[in-house]
């Protein structure tokens, strides 16, 4: 079925905003540069992005659901569509942890985006029926944030919100209060997209542009997987960071 440019070029954009502030912040963690990438204009830059990517996720889960219903996929059979899909990108956010933590060290991604998707994508299906009502329910899980927030545990409940009080991560997006935006998306979905079909059509403003980002909007994944080493490959072959930084040469 036909994709709608609209959400796929916000998601163009949420992912160009993405690879802009990554390249920053590699710049600055190889002292290439000295930018305050942790606060300020670029902290609110960074959390713009990351909100806007996780509210589609739960507004595209919404679609996705109609759709899937319209072709008499319901009951197990839709509830196991969306655990293989979850558990995917739950291993991809797992191999992401391996490599952060073979490479960085300190500060490995623990539980970051993909480790959020992946999860929420496998939570949806308890909450597809409420509808309209993920919105309550996601005010909720984002309130909850005063109560779990600064909340010391042990570093297995890190998924939650919940950690030791020295843990750091440079990515990190807790189920708590991440989930309510994946809420707060297929709440907004079920008001914008009744049945998986917009409530009123949109006439593509300037496709030159927006099928440009609509395109980069689609395959938002693979370039979440394959940015990094890309953009520090560039960094290398440019001669921004020296080979040594990697112990070559």
């Amino acid at each position: 079925m036909a994709r709608y440019w609209e959400i796929d070029t916000a998601r163009g954009i949420a992912i160009i905003m993405m690879v802009t502030y990554h390249l920053l912040y590699d710049l600055v963690y190889f002292g290439a540069t000295d930018i305050a990438v942790t606060s300020g204009f670029w902290k609110a830059f960074a959390l713009t992005c990351a909100c806007t990517f996780v509210f589609l996720v739960g507004l595209s889960l919404h679609i996705s659901r109609e759709r899937a219903i319209q072709k008499g996929i319901t009951g197990t059979a839709l509830v196991r569509k969306y655990l293989i899909r979850g558990l995917f990108i739950l291993a991809l956010g797992c191999g992401i942890t391996i490599v952060t933590w073979y490479v960085i060290g300190g500060g490995y991604i623990l539980f970051g985006i993909l480790h959020l998707i992946g999860l929420s994508i496998c939570l949806a299906p308890l909450f597809f029926s409420l509808r309209k009502k993920n919105i309550i329910a996601g005010i909720i899980v984002i309130a909850l944030a005063l109560v779990v927030t600064g909340t010391e545990g042990p570093l297995w409940l890190a998924w939650l919100g919940i950690h030791p009080m020295n843990f750091y991560s440079i990515d990190y997006e807790p189920l708590i209060p991440w989930f309510g935006l994946v809420l707060l998306g297929l709440g907004t979905g079920a008001y914008l997209y009744p049945g998986g079909r917009p409530v009123r059509q949109l006439s593509q403003p300037c496709p030159s542009i927006t099928g440009l980002l609509a395109a980069a909007g689609r395959h938002s994944l693979l370039i979440y997987i394959i940015h990094q080493p890309v953009l520090i490959l560039l960094m290398l072959v440019t001669g921004v960071i020296p080979p040594a930084t990697f112990g070559i040469f």
